[in-house]
């Protein structure tokens, strides 16, 4: 029997009001904790962003177990259906994307085939070469051709000025990896985020930059994982040793020969007018020092050539129509009624069934034009196409 029964209400309500008192004070306690975080809100928006791009991966369901910092990683993820670039759209590294079917692509695809201590494929790529180059191309290609995640990880996810903080969250890049594997983790400019260490680099950067060395090289010792590092830099010799070695695979992006711009040129202009006049070869052998990036500008420019033609075309259409319209002159000033008149112009081709004016096909003096315009604007900058030793 119970030798006090008169004491058994009092005991359950004292145990009532700890449990309370206990919820309330947690409750308090991770309020203050929110309003005093200066990144609640980012995490907050981090993590309605991070579900949408799991969503659209059709793996909502590991979104519940992500933690606040994977949530800031996730919220950087491309879908590979999103990415709008594959190899074929990539011209003059024939060779390199060959080895990256074998190197890369292929144990991301079949893994099984891997399984053999002498066939364990790289985790980790590194292209070094000049801007420009397609170095971000070929990784994006690489998650498109092989279906895999895209962690697009730059160095500002990673760098919090909260100290610990940037530990967290380079943690989080592997967990998360983890995750979700298959995944690329690409890494543009690496040579700002793992550097060469040395005694002046700040306790917390080198504590970051030993944890993620650390947790990468967990993925390395692993056999069945499915995570590939990829690496881009304009710098390969102020890349960490310790980084390189991690890296045995490594492709130098160089500036393209002319046979190579012919081809990129072939690649951009696929789709274009051209009259019978432009010449690719001569192009390619007038652009010596242009990276794949300046080939495409060059093309825009001459494309840009008829288009301002025609603009000047209409704004002289636009001339005759303003000075015999005398209520169009009163109403806008006379620049502001020049363009009102040539938006009506085209207006009324269109409205009355005619045509519009059609730009003219791009010509071969629209090329010359704006390789010497690139010209000009480079005058004095000479392209180091000389090879950096890594060791």
């Amino acid at each position: 029997m119970d030798p006090n029964p008169s004491l058994r209400p009092e005991l359950i309500a004292l145990l009532i009001r700890a449990a309370v008192v206990g919820a309330m004070t947690y409750a308090g306690i991770k309020l203050v904790v929110n309003i005093m975080d200066p990144t609640t809100s980012q995490k907050k928006k981090a993590k309605t962003k991070a579900m949408e791009i799991l969503r659209n991966l059709g793996i909502a369901s590991k979104g519940d177990d992500l933690n606040e910092y994977e949530y800031i990683i996730a919220s950087d993820l491309l879908n590979p259906k999103d990415i709008d670039v594959t190899f074929s759209d990539i011209a003059g590294l024939d060779n390199i994307i060959e080895e990256l079917n074998l190197q890369v692509i292929l144990p991301l695809t079949f893994p099984e085939y891997f399984e053999s201590n002498l066939r364990q494929p790289p985790r980790g790529v590194l292209f070094h070469g000049p801007p420009g180059c397609g170095k971000t191309m070929l990784a994006k290609a690489i998650a498109k051709e092989a279906n895999v995640r895209f962690m697009n990880l730059s160095v500002s996810a990673l760098t919090d000025k909260w100290y610990g903080e940037s530990q967290k969250l380079a943690q989080a890049v592997f967990t998360l990896a983890l995750k979700i594997q298959p995944c690329i983790i690409f890494i543009d400019e690496i040579d700002s985020f793992l550097r060469s260490r040395d005694s002046h680099d700040h306790e917390a950067t080198a504590m970051m930059k030993a944890q993620f060395m650390t947790l990468w090289e967990g993925i390395l010792s692993s056999k069945k994982s499915q995570i590939v590092l990829i690496g881009a830099t304009n710098r390969p010799q102020d890349v960490d040793k310790a980084v390189l070695r991690r890296m045995p695979c490594m492709f130098q992006i160089d500036l393209p020969k002319e046979t190579e711009r012919k081809q990129i040129l072939e690649l951009i202009l696929k789709n274009e007018h051209l009259e019978a006049d432009v010449d690719l070869d001569e192009i390619a052998s007038l652009t010596p020092g242009y990276s794949g990036s300046d080939l495409k500008d060059l093309c825009r420019r001459a494309a840009m050539k008829s288009l301002k033609e025609l603009n000047e075309s209409l704004f002289s259409m636009s001339k005759e129509t303003t000075s015999n319209s005398t209520d169009e002159q009163q109403s806008f000033n006379i620049q502001s009624s020049l363009s009102f008149s040539a938006k009506q112009i085209l207006s009324r081709a269109r409205t009355s069934g005619s045509r519009a004016p059609e730009l003219r096909s791009m010509t071969m003096d629209d090329f010359i034009h704006a390789v010497n315009s690139i010209d000009n604007s480079r005058t004095g900058i000479k392209p180091n196409r000389s090879r950096i030793p890594l060791d």
